[in-house]
């Protein structure tokens, strides 16, 4: 048996590395930067996030789940509404079948339209989902552009993946909720 030399070894072993990164890559992850101020407080301008592209094959979406989308650009939303879901919006209220919901995430953009007295999310609806779209927005919907005012809804097959961690700033590392 023929010894192998270090440097032929060690060219492997980072070939091997850079190999199974790039699969890692096109099928499983993703990093990705948010740009704009839709998704403050969660997200901010700048944040390096860690996307999942597993919900590409798996469809496993839930309400409150922030994803990237492609439709005419790149953006990052909330998913807000699913497939057969009715989606309506009353005095800053979301109700999503009916049935008033909880979006804590919500609460310094509320204070901040309560202080400029104006609704933060304005009165949307009713809108009901078809099999393949869902309703997403932006945490902070005095700026957002999203399903209520220019995207609309959004395909399933537009869902690049979930989000799963902001890794840079490093003192900003964690996973948003």
């Amino acid at each position: 048996m023929e010894k192998k030399s270090t440097l032929r070894e060690l060219i492997e072993s980072i070939g091997f590395a850079f190999l199974i990164v790039m699969l890692l890559k096109a099928f499983v992850f993703f990093p990705t930067k948010v740009e704009g101020a839709s998704m403050e407080p969660t997200l901010h301008t700048g944040d390096k996030l860690i996307v999942s592209k597993l919900v590409t094959y798996t469809h496993d979406l839930h309400h409150g789940d922030i994803v990237v989308i492609k439709t005419d650009d790149y953006y990052v939303k909330r998913i807000i509404g699913l497939p057969g879901d009715l989606i309506e919006i009353k005095n800053d209220q979301l109700y999503i079948n009916g049935q008033p919901q909880n979006e804590p995430y919500l609460k310094e953009n509320k204070e901040q339209a309560d202080k400029l007295m104006m609704q933060l999310t304005g009165n949307f609806g009713p809108i009901s989902l078809s099999n393949d779209d869902v309703f997403v927005m932006g945490d902070n919907r005095l700026v957002s552009r999203d399903s209520r005012n220019g995207l609309g809804t959004i395909r399933k097959s537009e869902i690049l993946g979930k989000v799963k961690g902001v890794y840079y700033p490093v003192k900003g590392i964690r996973i948003p909720k």
